[in-house]
């Protein structure tokens, strides 16, 4: 069986049959438990996601409720094995006994743990493999169509996070292997996506300069001007206006010498992305 909590909540059976839990308390207890796969989640934890800081007093006699009703689906849906209990009570609270690969979010952390460990080592090839295995998992946003409370608007930032550490990830590893104006509309689709993330311009802009588009990559910087002064009332950073000066002064025939560069990747790229804003309603597709 699979749990796929990346796009719209699906349960596959062991058979290969999709279902989507129809009533919305028992699919957000599932992907509660989902995203903890294997540990006991407290009781208080799920009547919080259920029912916010006010819950009834029958909270937990109707979480107990849902509880049954969901090993009931399991069972009528024939999700797995008749003899494999899915759904268990554990002190302090529930259990969702899955493997990690049978949840989508598992998969894909465990597939961009890979590729780090493969592009720390210098196989490029080996963790292009990985992070795009990782990102072809996303179907859509976490947990689409599924109202959830304060617990699961946390976890899904947290797997959306993930995600765009992915896609820079991939991004590294795709400029280190050479395939730097391949990575060129995938570069447009992500500043779209995510218009106050500077690193990502800063990548499109420098690849662009680095092809011989002179202007385009101007207009592109002229673009995150504009988008920074109207969103925030900031200028671009540092590097990045730096990048700038060196394309007015360039003759525009260099050698291609790889990606834009922050002089301390870690710490002087500006994540703006984490601005709150509202869950994206598309998502950019690759590998």
């Amino acid at each position: 069986m699979r749990l796929n909590l990346i796009g719209p909540l699906q349960v596959i059976t062991d058979d290969g049959r999709e279902h989507a839990p129809n009533a919305p308390k028992i699919a957000r207890m599932l992907a509660v438990l989902a995203l903890q796969p294997r540990e006991a989640v407290p009781t208080t934890l799920l009547i919080q996601e259920l029912w916010g800081q006010n819950p009834p007093r029958s909270a937990a006699k109707t979480l107990q409720t849902h509880v049954y009703h969901a090993r009931r689906m399991f069972q009528e849906e024939r999700v797995t094995a008749a003899d494999r209990n899915l759904l268990v009570a554990r002190a302090p609270g529930y259990e969702l006994r899955v493997n990690d690969d049978e949840v989508d979010v598992s998969s894909f952390e465990q597939y961009l743990r890979q590729a780090r460990t493969e592009s720390r080592s210098g196989r490029l090839e080996g963790a292009a493999h990985q992070v795009n295995r990782a990102l072809a998992l996303w179907r859509g946003p976490v947990l689409s169509g599924v109202p959830v409370g304060t617990v699961l608007a946390g976890r899904i930032a947290r797997v959306e996070e993930l995600r765009i550490n992915a896609l820079e990830l991939r991004i590294e590893i795709e400029s280190g292997l050479g395939r730097q104006r391949e990575l060129l509309p995938d570069l447009r689709a992500l500043v779209e996506e995510f218009p106050l993330h500077e690193w990502f311009h800063g990548q499109l802009i420098s690849a662009l300069h680095r092809a011989g588009r002179r202007s385009e990559a101007l207009q592109a910087y002229h673009t995150l001007y504009g988008i920074l002064q109207k969103e925030l009332g900031l200028e671009p950073s540092a590097d990045l206006r730096r990048l700038q000066a060196e394309i007015l002064s360039s003759s525009g025939n260099e050698e291609w010498p790889g990606p834009f560069r922050p002089e301390a990747p870690e710490t002087s790229r500006r994540h703006l992305s984490s601005v709150p804003r509202l869950r994206p309603t598309a998502v950019a597709c690759f590998g």
